[in-house]
């Protein structure tokens, strides 16, 4: 909201210090012109930024509970917006889901299991990418899908994600990225 006031306040220090005469004949081109964009700036402010009313929203979003089960079965349940995939909300939560393609569908090193076969049933079927880094996964189950494109919805309300005891990763061997 400040940044967004703030480009509004620099178009009006620019339009004022413009030296333009009022009247139309003696005027120049680029003030002119000048003139006219500025006109249509003050009437359609826009920023790249997000206003409060935006914002607000934000906190309000749906969530769906998801619990991922490690290697060694320490169970973490976290909260996760609805739209966003596994691997971003295991990155945002600190847990173990490495990722190495960052959500590209490049690796398989988000490999996850559901571990329940009623909500891999709810999921979307993998399109043939995911399904060919899947074969490249260690651990491969009926049930394993990719983190990165599995995406949070409501009927997935209370899924059990279980990570692999390894991954595959062929970039860099035990390279864990952080997220952004």
């Amino acid at each position: 909201m400040f940044l967004h006031r703030l480009s509004r306040v620099g178009f009006r220090i620019a339009r004022t210090s413009m030296p333009v005469s009022r009247s139309s004949t003696s005027r120049s081109y680029f003030g002119a012109i000048f003139n006219r964009y500025m006109h249509q700036m003050t009437n359609h402010p826009f920023s790249t930024t997000a206003t409060n009313e935006a914002c607000e929203g934000q906190g309000n979003k749906e969530k769906i509970s998801v619990t991922f089960v490690n290697k060694d079965g320490e169970e973490k349940t976290i909260s996760v917006p609805l739209g966003m995939s596994m691997l971003e909300a295991a990155h945002e939560n600190d847990i173990e889901l490495e990722g190495a393609c960052e959500g590209s569908l490049a690796c398989s090193t988000c490999h996850v299991i559901v571990m329940d076969v009623n909500y891999y049933n709810k999921l979307e079927d993998p399109t043939d990418e995911e399904n060919d880094m899947l074969d490249l996964a260690f651990g491969l189950t009926e049930t394993s899908r990719l983190g990165c494109q599995v995406i949070a919805k409501p009927e997935l309300d209370g899924i059990r994600l279980a990570l692999p005891f390894a991954t595959h990763n062929f970039a860099v061997d035990g390279y864990v990225p952080k997220p952004h």
